[in-house]
């Protein structure tokens, strides 16, 4: 892992006592006790840092902290040395004793992205959700080329219904990484939550567009849709249910997206709806609903 994009995961830190870390730790402190991450090299450092997060995520900070001296002794000043620092004083240090810490690393080197979005981080865990954006913005002046700065900020904005300023924020990372359908399956739930269904609808097509494999060895007639692709014909179904029994929002669209016509929506409803019951049956091995609210209804439970 280059520094650039450990810097980037670590300043997107955020524990969640996920099952995942408690399976790293579990591994890694075996490896802690015999040495063994001394004995891989580059990687034995890069897997005592993620010891160290899943240490702090689960609570034990015991070995955290002595992943962490490990961490300081072999790399002193380092950049991800000092951040590893920070997120664990986050976990039991006030939060002005860490934004203190961050603005003393800035103090430093103001060019440090990191300290930036970690204090942004915090000021939201605060509820102090303008600062937060006022710092996460003035970092993305500095570094516009941050998609998951920009992707932060799309996500505080959601958090607070300001789905405009969210669209706007992920257009940007769309820019940076137009090459991600998962930045335009993202854009398209978002203009939806923003009641833009035309421009959602567009979008959701578009990422379903980039994750089926036209050149795959199975036609995608054939295929099951799964993962993000399922997730884009499920919001494409969605959209077409709201044409249908919202005919309104068919020419309502803030983005002045034009929504299709009569024969195209009609076509683009019966293949969704092919498309899911295709991953039902698959998913559940019976067959699907046969009232679109039910199939709907039953996908929203099984799609992640």
């Amino acid at each position: 892992m280059d520094l650039t994009n450990s810097l980037q995961k670590l300043a997107g830190y955020y524990p969640s006592k996920s099952q995942k870390s408690q399976d790293t730790l579990d591994k890694g402190i075996t490896l802690l006790k015999n040495n063994g991450f001394a004995k891989q090299g580059d990687e034995g450092w890069e897997s005592l840092e993620k010891l160290t997060l899943a240490a702090l995520d689960q609570g034990d900070l015991a070995v955290a902290d002595q992943c962490l001296q490990l961490i300081v002794d072999k790399f002193p000043g380092s950049p991800r040395g000092e951040t590893l620092q920070g997120i664990r004083m986050e976990a039991t240090a006030s939060p002005e004793v860490a934004l203190k810490y961050y603005d003393e690393l800035l103090e430093a080197d103001p060019a440090n992205a990191t300290a930036w979005r970690r204090k942004s981080s915090i000021l939201r865990r605060m509820g102090k959700i303008d600062l937060a954006v006022q710092e996460l913005s003035a970092m993305l002046d500095t570094f516009y080329a941050d998609v998951d700065g920009w992707l932060e900020l799309a996500d505080i904005y959601a958090s607070c219904q300001q789905y405009t300023y969210a669209l706007q924020s992920i257009s940007h990372a769309l820019l940076l990484a137009p090459q991600n359908p998962f930045h335009f399956l993202h854009f398209a739930e978002t203009a939806y939550l923003a009641n833009d269904i035309p421009l959602s609808l567009k979008m959701f097509l578009v990422a379903v567009d980039m994750t089926d494999d036209d050149d795959g060895p199975v036609p995608p007639q054939d295929s099951i849709p799964a993962g993000l692709t399922l997730r884009a014909w499920y919001g494409v179904k969605l959209c077409t249910r709201r044409f249908a029994t919202e005919p309104r929002l068919l020419s309502s669209s803030a983005s002045h997206t034009a929504a299709p016509d009569a024969i195209t929506l009609s076509n683009v409803d019966e293949l969704s709806t092919e498309r899911l019951r295709t991953a039902y049956m698959n998913m559940k091995g019976e067959s699907a609903p046969k009232v679109d609210d039910d199939l709907i209804v039953q996908l929203a439970t099984m799609i992640q």
